[in-house]
């Protein structure tokens, strides 16, 4: 059974960077594909970026240049860097994993849910001007 755990959310003012970490259990990282989600009230879950076994990294448009995703499987964790943290960023964030795709190509987001298998419970973070 996969299990993930988040956390490395916060309070930050506009411009600033949080690092969000999601230490997995169970997950085979030379296989699967994980994501991270934002869900801000109201509104519906989305995802943020994606990682796959092979490396390759893709973003929502509105994370370009400013998140960064990574995984280190000797960790057994997965990170999203983010910097220049704007309010609208502001969202419960969750950590997402699959092994059905094979690694090699995974959903692009900002994807559905039903993109993915397993969640974690999810780390707020708060944006303030």
């Amino acid at each position: 059974q996969v299990q993930l755990v988040e956390s490395g959310g916060g309070a930050v003012q506009t411009g600033g960077s949080l690092r969000l970490s999601c230490v997995t259990s169970g997950y085979t990282y030379r296989s699967g594909c994980m994501a991270w989600f934002r869900q801000a009230p109201g509104r519906e879950r989305e995802g943020v970026a994606s990682i796959g076994s092979g490396g390759v990294r893709t973003y929502v448009d509105s994370a370009k240049g400013r998140f960064t995703i990574a995984q280190i499987p000797e960790e057994k964790t997965m990170y999203l860097q983010m910097s220049a943290l704007r309010p609208e960023d502001s969202a419960m964030y969750y950590c997402a994993a699959d092994l059905r795709y094979g690694g090699a190509w995974c959903p692009t987001p900002p994807g559905d849910v039903s993109d993915y298998q397993y969640w974690g419970q999810g780390t707020q973070v708060t944006v303030s001007s």
